[in-house]
């Protein structure tokens, strides 16, 4: 991987790309999506085992009724707009520690995959880009699913569960980042899935 000199407030930086293609992020993603599952669903099915009887389920289709045909396009809609303000969240965080605020944050839609984005233009230090990145997943991911695993509230869990596994490129992006350094500067790529890393050299 070739890198350049980079120089900012007096110190130089190595400047290096991580990156990959949307094929190969899509099949490493994965690697973090099965682990989820499992700490997820595991201790919720231990906790409420009486959800999952056949005659919880029937009582449930029986109360709901024609409602229970409502439920996949209320779910799309919720999907929808879910993937909306994980993008939000992205920028919004990061934009706390933008020079330029969330004039630094541009969002738009990957029409092919008809997937929205959100990509800060500005460099930021390590911590601040690895926190707009869990952002989502924590918010709308974790949070929620351990609420609904401590009430037993399902449609909660299972909301918690989806955008946790949502948050899974965003958990390959900081996974790529595990070598990096605290006083290390990241931003992201404009086109790629990935981001610039740029390593503060030691003075000699």
């Amino acid at each position: 991987m070739n890198s350049e000199v980079y120089l900012q407030n007096g110190a130089q930086y190595a400047k290096s790309e991580l990156t990959m293609t949307a094929a190969e992020a899509n099949v490493k993603a994965l690697v973090f999506m099965l682990p989820i599952l499992v700490l997820y669903l595991v201790p919720y099915v231990l906790l409420w085992q009486e959800q999952f009887s056949f005659q919880a389920i029937e009582n449930f289709v029986l109360k709901q009724g024609t409602l229970v045909l409502v439920y996949p396009f209320l779910m799309l809609l919720v999907f929808v707009l879910g993937a909306v303000v994980h993008e939000l969240l992205h920028g919004l965080t990061w934009a706390v520690f933008c020079q330029n605020g969330v004039k630094s944050i541009k969002y738009g839609v990957h029409w092919k995959a008809l997937t929205p984005y959100c990509h800060c233009q500005e460099m930021l230090p390590l911590r601040a880009y690895v926190l707009g990145g869990i952002m989502p997943g924590l918010v709308m991911g974790l949070l929620p699913a351990l609420a609904g695993m401590v009430t037993g509230n399902l449609l909660l869990f299972l909301f918690g569960l989806f955008f946790s596994i949502a948050a899974s490129g965003d958990l390959l992006v900081l996974w790529m980042l595990r070598r990096a350094k605290a006083t290390d500067l990241v931003q992201d790529h404009p086109e790629k899935i990935g981001c610039f890393l740029y390593l503060r050299q030691e003075k000699v």
